[in-house]
């Protein structure tokens, strides 16, 4: 192995992103990643990080075994346990950072950790100056939540679970004297338990939706304004777009005809193109530069993943999120006249690495 150029990934062997990531390495005619298996990590298990090569830490999903490592025993789907999942990940990422010795670091475990809080990431980027949705002040029950709401002023907000992700845990809440209504994946089982589904409903009842934001708060809660998404066609939408080395790389349009724009609740791909179109040059510029200026909030991660909103009206661009491992893009290619243009996530990420555009605090 030359280990100049090759990589270390903390991964779970046999998952799609695992064998994206080789495949891209194989294209450039590197060896196969040595893999640092998720379980081993989280067992405490020793690990070894290969010496000189650039080490990348990929998700722990894709795998029962390490859910359940993380969460504990139980249903996968569950909505709740969340708490649970952030202190044995943050604990693995601690095991990692110092296991790398002398690996180039391409995602920093300490940004990875902040990503993984919403109240955090939202902090910092907001900080910077980042366009975000408002935060309402921290609420540890239901009845706090419309405590804070009706002190703020905000009667449609989205309550998220604080270290979900893959919208679960997240409700999007309408509130109005003698109404309420909450949107969301999560649904009671057969037990009585909050899992997740593949199916947005609606709930108007108080006492259930109460019980849903209750059922979620121990986990911790991040709540901010609700802003409204522009549409197209008929859909809302949003953006995910991938930052490699600081610059924009890829971008998908998520389109809905609900408020979670997920593909995997429904949401669609949309056209791109129309828009880009409706945005105009200079808008879209304006969107590209506050994905950068999201990711620079994150220096010693060569990739980001940001979920950037439009607003109704007058399209303004805002971060609602940013993922550690926002990569996960099939078959998406990189934007025309980028640094990535016709390469996938994972082979625009190698590429810039072997360019040398590693994060600038990478060990």
């Amino acid at each position: 192995m030359t280990r100049d150029t090759a990589f270390t990934v903390v991964a779970v062997p046999g998952g799609r992103r695992a064998a994206l990531f080789a495949a891209a390495c194989r294209g450039r005619g590197l060896p196969e990643p040595h893999v640092v298996d998720w379980r081993d990590v989280l067992r405490g298990s020793r690990i070894h990080v290969e010496p000189g090569t650039f080490l990348r830490v990929d998700s722990p999903g894709e795998d029962p075994e390490t859910a359940a490592l993380l969460r504990g025993p139980g249903d996968p789907a569950r909505a709740t346990g969340y708490a649970r999942w952030y202190a044995a990940f943050t604990a693995g990422l601690r095991r990692i950072a110092a296991a790398a010795g002398e690996a180039r670091t391409l995602s920093d475990p300490g940004e990875i950790a902040v990503m993984f809080d919403k109240r955090r990431c939202h902090a910092r980027l907001a900080a910077a100056g980042v366009p975000v949705p408002p935060a309402l002040p921290p609420v540890h029950s239901y009845d706090e939540l419309r405590a804070r709401m009706a002190e703020t002023g905000r009667y449609r907000v989205f309550v998220k679970s604080a270290h979900g992700s893959s919208a679960s845990g997240v409700v999007a809440l309408q509130a109005a004297p003698g109404r309420v209504k909450a949107v969301t994946s999560a649904a009671r089982d057969a037990h009585g338990a909050l899992v997740n589904s593949l199916r947005v409903r609606s709930y108007e009842n108080e006492r259930e939706v109460a019980s849903l934001v209750d059922a979620l708060a121990p986990d911790g809660l991040h709540v901010e304004a609700w802003l409204p998404k522009a549409s197209i066609g008929g859909r809302v939408f949003d953006l995910r777009v991938v930052v490699v080395a600081g610059r924009p790389t890829h971008a998908v349009v998520r389109t809905s005809r609900h408020p979670m724009t997920n593909l995997h609740l429904g949401g669609a791909r949309g056209d791109l193109r129309a828009v880009r179109e409706r945005l105009g040059e200079p808008g879209w510029r304006r969107a590209m530069e506050v994905c950068e200026r999201a990711a620079a909030c994150f220096p010693g991660s060569l990739m980001v993943g940001v979920d950037l909103l439009i607003g109704a009206g007058r399209w303004r661009p805002a971060v609602a999120e940013v993922n550690a491992f926002g990569d996960l893009l099939p078959g998406l290619t990189g934007l025309p006249g980028g640094p990535a243009e016709g390469l996938d996530t994972y082979a625009a990420q190698v590429a810039a690495a072997l360019t040398g555009r590693v994060p600038a605090c990478a060990t």
